[in-house]
Parts: C-alpha cells; structure tokens; sequence
C-alpha cells in the first residue's frame, strides 16, 4: 500500500550563476542534499540572477544555494538578494559556496545572505544548516 508522508521535504534550489565554467562542487552538493532526503533542482551553468530567482519561483524553493568560484559574488549575489525582494521572497534562505574571501563574508551576511559555506566545508554541516534554519511553508489557519 502506498503511504503519502505529511512531511514535506525541503525543496532545494542549487545554482551557478555567472561564467563558471566548472560544476563538479555544485553537483556534488546537489547529490549530498538528495542523499540527505531533500529535493533538489540543479539550473546548470551559466545562470543569471533573473534565472534563478524565476526558477526558485517557479519551484516554489525553500532554499537557494549559489555556488560561485568566478569572484562574482559581489555583483551576482546582491542582484539575487535585490530579485527575491521584489518578488516577495524574502522567506527563502540564500546560502553561498564557492571561492569566497573571508573580507567578503560579512558584507554578503548584511544583505541578507543566511550562510557561506567555503572549500572543505563538511556535507553534514551544510545538510544541519539547512534543517535547522530553513522556514517552513506557511500553512493557512484553519
């Protein structure tokens, strides 16, 4: 017999916006997430913040999960904040990984962004993250 969960997983949007021409770390966070019991949409390469923030939108996210190893972050991620805003998202949680200097974290924490997660950083402590600060879906009074 087939049982349908009350729990809903937590939806997971994973994303290189920018020029980065490499995804190996994104994929292997995405698989990570899955493995995890999350659900998880990979956008690819190449991602502008429009992109994302429609895609996230569209898949009606939880969390957004940037990985950026170009040194765009500083352009990239403020725009997607600026996005998530207009569009009235501002119960998504925005994590950044990638090659982030540590003078940059403090600034992209003031804009809204929950966490950066750079090289090394354990799975597990990425997967706690997210169960521990993501937002639930609002569900109507009854």
């Amino acid at each position: 017999m087939f049982s349908v969960s009350t729990e809903s997983k937590i939806r997971v949007l994973v994303a290189k916006p920018g020029l980065d021409g490499h995804d190996r770390g994104a994929k292997v966070i995405a698989r990570a997430l899955r493995d995890a019991g999350m659900e998880v949409i990979y956008t690819g390469l190449r991602q502008t913040p429009e992109m994302v923030v429609n895609a996230s939108l569209q898949e009606d996210v939880q969390v957004i999960g940037l990985s950026i190893l170009s040194g765009a972050h500083n352009a990239i991620v403020p725009r997607v904040m600026d996005l998530l805003k207009q569009n009235k998202m501002d119960d998504v949680l925005v994590l950044v990984g990638g090659i982030i200097p540590d003078q940059d974290i403090e600034g992209l924490k003031k804009i809204g962004v929950a966490a950066i997660f750079q090289p090394g950083t354990p799975m597990d402590d990425i997967v706690k993250f997210i169960r521990e600060h993501v937002k639930p879906h609002s569900v109507p009074a009854v």
